[in-house]
């Protein structure tokens, strides 16, 4: 089945834009960003232009040869069937992380050919972007790189929302005419919502195996997938990187599922490897951060605005990029996060966060934050910034919704407003709000009905 995603609109609005700048698409491998720009230019375009720096990579000599934008045009024109005209054609730029000059070239564009419509996307476009070479414990950052001379859109793996249109459009439909008045959902709403939220759970939100799941194919395709997707990304360590930091990244990675099954979920480099010590692993952890593979949230114990002026550094936690694939890497069975009830708690709990991260990343919001008090006596999932209001989110993967961290949070700092994610009903109490983690991909909408 073939997944409508929203960035879509997003990508119309900088077709559209007045002072419109040659497109960086970022992203982690297999999430549809090549896919998604294909279709946009099918059906946005009167032509589409692909260049692949990665299958054609007689390409790079035209941007080594000049930075002529009408040679590099011209020559180009060669390898493509269709016309590169201007307004009428998207130039798509793939795997750019792959040519240096090309991605240097796009500031050109900017300056001598504004009027060409030009998206760039790659596998490993954020470690190309930040960082000219990962070696040792030293990284380099790309002095050509064309700074400010193009835009950046953030792309993430398909979310539930994306999901729930594919699969019941009158559910989801169902369910946002429901939202601005925060009253508790039909029992049947809410049953059904469940049942598709623990679908997706199982699949997560790369696309293959998300497709497979509304295609009703069977779980057995879909932790092939999985296992497919996660050994892609094992083979990228290979393929683009320092061999001696190859162990390093493959350790790190590994170990992101026992991190996670911990009560405190706090990373720690000697569950890497015993007797790791951060200096020999940060540039490694880098790379998996900059290629989008991992997320990383730091703590803040103090918190006020900014939020980043008040980070701690050394203290943070790593998630996924995406919640299935966290859980085949630990090789936890579809039939385990499909039960109902506490069983295997904290690891369906640490799968719960993953997919509120996932979430709150693809509504906008910035990377969060996490609490912890003094001593980590208590702690709070995450910290989000919800216009000038700091807003403490705390995730419970089922109904059981016990604890008394949030509890320390409101006698401490009495926010204007507390959010808990669990599977109990949408319900407003006082400044706490209770929302479905069904729901979580309408958190901007739920919060703006609150604020009323």
């Amino acid at each position: 089945m073939i997944i409508e995603r929203e960035i879509i609109s997003k990508l119309e609005a900088w077709k559209n834009g007045i002072e419109r700048s040659p497109l960086i698409l970022q992203g982690a491998r297999q999430i549809g960003k090549s896919w998604t720009i294909t279709e946009f230019g099918r059906t946005h375009y009167r032509y589409t232009a692909i260049f692949n720096f990665d299958k054609q990579t007689e390409l790079k000599g035209i941007f080594e040869r000049t930075k002529d934008v009408k040679r590099i045009l011209g020559e180009l024109e060669l390898y493509t069937d269709v016309p590169l005209i201007e307004e009428d054609t998207l130039i798509f730029f793939d795997e750019i992380q792959e040519c240096k000059t090309a991605l240097n070239s796009l500031k050109y564009f900017k300056e001598d050919a504004p009027r060409y419509h030009i998206i760039a996307a790659g596998s490993l476009l954020g470690v190309a972007v930040n960082r000219k070479k990962v070696k040792g414990d030293t990284a380099e950052t790309d002095d050509t790189f064309p700074v400010g001379k193009v835009s950046f859109l953030e792309m993430y793996p398909v979310t539930f929302r994306e999901y729930l249109r594919m699969s019941d459009v009158n559910l989801m439909q169902q369910t946002e005419s429901r939202l601005s008045t925060l009253e508790p959902l039909p029992e049947i709403l809410f049953n059904k919502l469940t049942e598709q939220y623990r679908r997706y759970q199982v699949c997560g939100g790369m696309p293959k195996p998300c497709s497979h799941m509304l295609d009703g194919a069977g779980m057995e395709m879909i932790e092939t997938d999985l296992d497919e997707l996660r050994r892609s990304y094992e083979y990228d360590f290979t393929k683009h990187i320092d061999a001696r930091d190859i162990p390093r990244i493959r350790e790190i990675w590994r170990s992101v599922p026992s991190q996670l099954s911990r009560e405190n979920k706090k990373f720690v480099f000697k569950v890497v490897r015993e007797g790791a010590r951060a200096r020999e692993y940060e540039s490694a952890l880098d790379w998996l951060v900059l290629s989008g593979m991992v997320y990383r949230i730091y703590v803040c114990e103090t918190p006020q605005l900014p939020l980043k002026h008040y980070e701690n550094t050394t203290a943070f936690k790593i998630y996924m990029l995406d919640q299935a694939i966290l859980r085949t890497m630990a090789e936890l069975p579809p039939e385990a996060v499909i039960a109902k009830g506490d069983l295997l708690k904290e690891f369906k709990g640490a799968m719960a966060e993953n997919f509120v991260l996932g979430s709150l990343l693809a509504q906008g919001y910035n990377l969060p934050h996490y609490w912890t008090l003094t001593g980590n006596k208590a702690e709070v999932d995450f910290l989000i910034q919800d216009g000038i209001k700091i807003c403490p989110v705390e995730v419970k993967a089922e109904g059981n919704i016990s604890g008394q961290s949030f509890k320390v949070y409101q006698e401490k700092y009495a926010p204007e407003i507390r959010v808990r994610l669990s599977l109990k009903n949408l319900k407003m109490s006082d400044n706490l709000l209770n929302v479905p983690l069904f729901l979580c991909d309408w958190l901007k909408t739920i919060l703006a009905a609150a604020a009323k």
